[in-house]
């Protein structure tokens, strides 16, 4: 089963012809927005090249290049956060144990729920309160970091459950417990699986840091505020600050898809054979 199908059917000939035609009238009204955007700028001066001069200046470009740095530190924190927590929840709520089943489930529904700027605000305003004062950093790669290991935990629980039956089934067979048949054969192929999504993922986290600017943390967006106010170029600041978040987008979707091609590349994952008779005991 190949990453792409594994958790959505591959359309019919009716979906496919459908989805070119769906594809073909949304170029065609892309297109015509950008040329009439385009018009318009240039109507009202804005593509002047003295407009454009400003992210021509090497101090003004190390500027956005310290706020990018920002930005890469703040989404990596975050993802460093989301990755293991979203795993362990997947594997909580997996669980046939209740006393580990619902506190994840607790976890992960109230995570979903909540919208990121508020835990941002609880992490700003409420825990100061009772004496937990964190780090500009910290109040903000940690909530985005905590909303996404509850998306993490979902996907992550989807690829588990994509993992064809047999494979479980074979692994206890030759005398594997449930808890290393998890570890050590369903979960490397889930993640495999689901690496589409993580990526999807990634590039949310990596817009979640524009939240900086609520606790003035210096990241992208918050570089252009600042450039906004001094300079009034705010259509030409915005337009570059697009163009740097696509282009880290498409650098990450090109990493997954390498990444994602070497796995497809690789061995079929074996059940390996344990012959100590404390792996051959019953299934926990």
């Amino acid at each position: 089963m190949s990453s792409a199908h594994a958790i959505f059917d591959a359309p019919g000939p009716r979906g496919r012809r459908i989805t070119r035609v769906v594809t073909l009238f949304s170029i065609v009204f892309v297109l015509g927005m950008g040329a009439l955007v385009i018009w318009q700028l240039a109507r009202t001066g804005q593509l002047a090249a003295d407009k454009w001069t400003t992210f021509t200046e090497p101090a003004i470009l190390r500027y956005l290049g310290n706020a990018l740095k920002n930005t890469a530190f703040a989404a990596l924190g975050a993802a460093a956060i989301g990755l293991p927590l979203g795993a362990v929840l997947a594997l909580g709520r997996l669980s046939r144990r209740a006393i580990l089943r619902w506190p994840a489930t607790v976890v992960i529904e109230t995570l979903r729920a909540v919208p990121v700027l508020l835990v941002i605000y609880v992490f700003m305003f409420a825990l100061p309160q009772y004496g937990i004062s964190l780090s500009i950093y910290a109040k903000l790669a940690i909530p985005i970091g905590l909303c996404a290991a509850a998306v993490m935990a979902e996907v992550f629980r989807a690829g588990v459950l994509a993992v064809p039956k047999g494979q479980t089934e074979a692994a206890l067979a030759v005398g594997m417990r449930s808890r290393a048949v998890m570890m050590f054969v369903v979960f490397p192929q889930a993640i495999r699986i689901v690496i589409p999504a993580l990526v999807a993922q990634a590039v949310v986290v990596v817009k979640d840091t524009a939240f900086g600017y609520v606790v003035s943390y210096p990241e992208l967006m918050q570089a252009g505020r600042v450039l906004v106010a001094n300079t009034s170029d705010l259509i030409q600041t915005y337009f570059v600050i697009t163009v740097v978040y696509v282009l880290v987008n498409m650098a990450i979707s090109w990493l997954a898809h390498r990444l994602e091609r070497r796995m497809s590349g690789s061995k079929e994952t074996k059940i390996p054979l344990l012959p100590r008779r404390g792996f051959l005991s019953e299934s926990s």
